[in-house]
């Protein structure tokens, strides 16, 4: 997957700051991304009505160049096997998801209803002030999907990225070095940034993230700190 710079530094009406760039949205509207980025990126979209309005033009614009172009010839069984594919949907009894619901998360906090088909563990001891849950995804069991709740002051290691970081806050505040992300945004990592995120005084920080790839940390107790993540 192609990844853009990790982040989009400008301001929506509801005051969030940091979007996904137009390349990482098309993909979306594409249909492209990994299923782990793709529910981080879906997670933004039901906060910012910007991006949503974005994604809704580039759905649009893919829908007039789709009509551009020439027809394909179909083959001639083509049709035959689109009634068979159907008739096998009919046939088969939709199984009953067992979600387990998210763990518990403070007022204010609301659970991203891009999950609401996932299943969340309890919140595990990670460090002093540190949490984290992992999210199951049903229909990608390996994606690495997982929430993130650090208390005020603390923070994470050093690290860069040996693939791509997608992390979408949803309580809270942080500052990694670059910049201060708050309720609403978005970030992508690559492994052109190196950074530490801090949370900031008065207030726990819970992030939902999806990782692609490995993080790389700095030094054996901070990696041995991902490995307990998965990270």
């Amino acid at each position: 997957m192609t990844v853009s710079a990790p982040v989009a530094p400008t301001r929506s009406k509801a005051g969030i700051q940091h979007h996904p760039f137009d390349e990482h949205l098309l993909a979306l509207a594409a249909g492209t991304l990994p299923v782990g980025i793709r529910l981080v990126t879906l997670t933004h979209l039901e906060l910012c009505r910007s991006c949503r309005d974005r994604v809704a033009m580039l759905e649009a614009l893919g829908g007039v160049v789709l009509e551009d172009q020439p027809p394909a010839p179909m083959r001639d069984d083509a049709l035959e096997k689109a009634f068979a594919a159907i008739d096998a949907l009919d046939q088969e009894a939709p199984r009953p998801l067992k979600v387990a619901g998210p763990p518990p998360l403070p007022a204010g906090a609301v659970w991203p209803k891009a999950l609401s088909h996932c299943s969340a563990t309890r919140w595990r001891w990670l460090g002093p002030g540190m949490r984290w849950s992992r999210v199951s995804v049903p229909e990608s069991p390996d994606a690495n999907v997982f929430l993130l709740r650090i208390g005020a002051g603390k923070y994470l290691p050093q690290h860069t990225h040996e693939g791509v970081e997608l992390t979408q806050v949803i309580y809270g505040h942080f500052h990694d070095g670059r910049e201060l992300f708050g309720p609403g945004d978005f970030d992508m990592a690559d492994g052109d940034v190196h950074h530490q995120p801090v949370v900031q005084d008065g207030s726990e920080c819970i992030c939902i993230a999806a990782v692609e790839g490995r993080l790389s940390f700095d030094g054996f107790i901070a990696r041995w700190f991902g490995s307990l993540v998965g990270m």
